[in-house]
């Protein structure tokens, strides 16, 4: 579904769509220059969205699905796209699409947005916090330093006797 933003002073438009394995190479490009991880990005891609312009991938959310917990991960825009509201309509989708997938609650690590995400339902936990299917993916182990932050949001998922 595409999204209008405001984009240098002109509205530009981003469609957001699933990630397609062809978006692999842009999606580890916008990660990287954002300074995010890598890994397991490759194994998730399935599950993310990305905002395209222009044929350009502008950006980028992932879900990593932990059996019934997962990860918010990899949530990168282009310095052009920020500030515009892309990263918070990618974010809303992502929980949607959580919740959808009956997922309880939404974890993620991070070293440098522990204020944006309160706006979304995020509050800080510990890593002990965390359940054993989250801690066992790469970026809990390893790949985010041991000092960023761990936030927690509680989905309402969606089924058949609570259609939300």
């Amino acid at each position: 579904m595409p999204i209008t933003v405001q984009n240098s002073g002109a509205a530009a438009r981003a469609l957001i769509r699933n990630a397609a394995p062809s978006d692999l190479p842009a999606v580890e490009r916008l990660l990287i220059e954002s300074k995010l991880p890598l890994d397991g990005v490759r194994e998730s891609l399935a599950a993310f969205l990305v905002a395209e312009s222009g044929g350009a991938i502008v950006g980028v959310a992932g879900l990593e699905v932990c059996r019934e917990h997962a990860l918010l991960r990899s949530v990168a825009v282009a310095p052009a796209w920020r500030s515009k509201g892309l990263g918070r309509e990618l974010v809303d989708r992502i929980i949607a699409a959580a919740e959808r997938r009956g997922i309880h609650a939404l974890y993620l690590l991070t070293t440098t947005a522990a204020s944006y995400f309160p706006s979304f339902g995020f509050s800080r936990v510990t890593r002990a916090d965390v359940p054993p299917d989250v801690q066992e993916t790469a970026e809990f182990r390893g790949a985010c330093p041991a000092s960023a932050t761990v936030m927690r949001r509680a989905t309402h998922p969606c089924n058949e006797t609570n259609p939300t």
